[in-house]
Parts: structure tokens; sequence; C-alpha cells
């Protein structure tokens, strides 16, 4: 429920992506993990990507992934932030890949400052979205602000989910580091909605702060609170899977890949959630996405969190 789409435009998508600096070599890196050439952001990006993403599907033991288009930043009075931001994956893109593809449940982002954003999200929903998927620190989106109210409250009444980014991001460019704390999404979830902390708000880097029992905490006051375990393989947030594994937790735990951030079991085995032949097993797994999931089996998730997103998304009748 947590794979993200990307791509340069170069098939008349609308996508672009434009790293710089550490996030230049970053892409790089993703780019290698995941077998795509080097030569892959300035060639046919949007179909190499797509291509890949249906092997990996087809290759999986997963019945689908909900795949995430990503928004502009926006100010506070609804202007477009044009220098902000290091990709753009429009709505109808994705919308149009779920239309091709079965195996796909198109998520959409709608920054709720947009002059449009009731609008677009009408549409957005009459096209078959699954989830919104947003980013409050790096999109510049205050999740408080009252403005906002009829737009968290459409979405409660439509039942549509809400994915949020909630602690330390390094994949793309911050404009608010202290809205990666999960209690900026304290009034969407009194509006009504529900909620899906992804990372369950751990800290990616050293010099990040970790909100994980923010979060922990709140879901003990909000009934519709989850948290995705999407990209915990990772130095940092590798110590929560512990605590995300004991009751009552773990049944609010939802399981996300975040690719394509690179999948690696190391953390696992040397945290001792895995033992090695278990690890050395699982990394000769080829597909990443698979990868992935079967190392959070192996730690010991139980088989409803992988199932537990079903009864959270939008989907429509007979799905």
């Amino acid at each position: 429920m947590h794979v993200h789409i990307v791509g340069n435009g170069s098939s008349g998508s609308g996508c672009w992506v434009r790293p710089t600096g550490l996030h230049r070599a970053l892409a790089a890196f993703m780019l290698h993990h995941a077998g795509l050439p080097q030569n892959a952001l300035r060639a046919d990006l949007d179909r190499l990507y797509v291509e890949l993403l249906l092997r990996l599907r087809r290759t999986s033991s997963l019945g689908a992934f909900v795949i995430l288009p990503h928004e502009r930043a926006y100010d506070a009075q609804g202007r477009l932030m044009e220098d902000s931001g290091s990709l753009f994956v429009p709505n109808d893109y994705v919308l149009a890949l779920a239309r091709q593809h079965p195996g796909f449940l198109p998520a959409v982002s709608i920054h709720p400052a947009r002059p449009d954003a009731m609008e677009e999200l009408e549409r957005c929903l009459t096209a078959g979205a699954v989830m919104m998927k947003l980013l409050p620190n790096s999109q510049n989106i205050d999740c408080g602000d009252r403005r906002f109210t009829r737009f968290w409250e459409r979405m409660a009444e439509a039942g549509l989910p809400l994915l949020a980014h909630t602690g330390g991001e390094h994949t793309v460019p911050i404009l608010r580091p202290e809205w990666a704390d999960p209690r900026v999404l304290e009034w969407p979830l009194q509006c009504g909605v529900t909620v899906i902390a992804a990372h369950v708000a751990g800290k990616g880097g050293v010099f990040d702060r970790d909100y994980f029992d923010v979060f922990a905490g709140m879901t003990r006051r909000h009934p519709r609170l989850y948290g995705d375990i999407s990209a915990l393989n990772i130095p940092f947030r590798s110590r929560h899977f512990r605590a995300c594994l004991q009751e009552p937790l773990v049944h609010r735990l939802l399981h996300g890949s975040d690719y394509p951030v690179p999948v690696m079991g190391h953390w696992a085995w040397m945290r001792g959630l895995v033992d090695w032949e278990t690890f050395r097993r699982l990394e000769r797994e080829p597909n990443p996405i698979e990868r992935d999931h079967l190392l959070k089996r192996a730690m010991g998730f139980p088989p409803e969190m992988f199932t537990r997103i079903w009864q959270l998304l939008r989907l429509p009748a007979g799905r």
C-alpha cells in the first residue's frame, strides 16, 4: 500500500524529476538498486519504470500495489511554489495506470491549499481514487489549518483514507521539518479521516527527531489512526521493529514498501529479528518488494497486517 510512481515525462505523462545535491546521489543509488540503467532519468523513464513495476507485481505474492503520485508544494495562500520539490507525478497519470493495469490501485495527492483543491478532490473521487498521499513536511501542508476543514470532512464522508509521511525524510527536500511530527494529523483525525502515519514516525537520519513514541501514544487516543512499516529496514527506523511487534500496537499496523527506496535485511539480522540463514536466503530474493514482504513475515508480523489495508481503502463495489 505504499509504492511510488516515478517518471520524467518521456511518455507525455506530465511527470518530472530533478534531484540536486545529495538527492542526485541517492537517486542514482535507487536506480541501481531497482535494476534500472543509470541513464534512466534522461531516457524513457516512464516506460522503463512501469514495465519494471509490472514485473515486480507479477513475480510477487502480493495481491495488488497501491501506487502513489506526488504533489507539488504550495504556500499558505495557495500559490504554487515553482522552485520547490525534486519530483512531480500527476494524479491523472496514476489514475490512468490503474485503469490500464488491474494490479495497480490509484492513490491521489492534492495539496489542500490549492485554489481548486475541492474540485480536484471530487474529480479524483469520481475517477476511482482509493487513498490520499501527502507529505506535510515536504509539500508545506499545515494539516491543522482550519481552512482545510471541509477538505478533510469530504475525505471522511467519501471514506478516502490519508497516508501521510511522518518522521524523518531524506529522499526529497524538506520545507517544514517540524511537520514530521504526527501530532500535525490531529485535526484530520478529529474531522473523521482515517489516517495512516507512514514509517510510524521514526527517525530516518542521525539528526532527525524520533516521533515513534508520540505516534504510539496517539493510537491509544485515536481509533482511526494506523501506521505503516514502510522503509523501516534502515539503521534508525529498524530500532522500532520490536515495539511494532508488541500488542496492542501491532493491530494498528499495515504493510507498505516505500519502493523504490532500497530494501536490505542487514538491520533485521543485526538486531536479532531474523537468523543468519533466513537473512542470507531472503537476500537472494531478486524482487525487492517481495523481499521486503518476506522479511517482515520472517520477523513475526502476523498475516492480518498484510491484508488489513483492504478494510481501509476506498474500493469500488465488488473489488
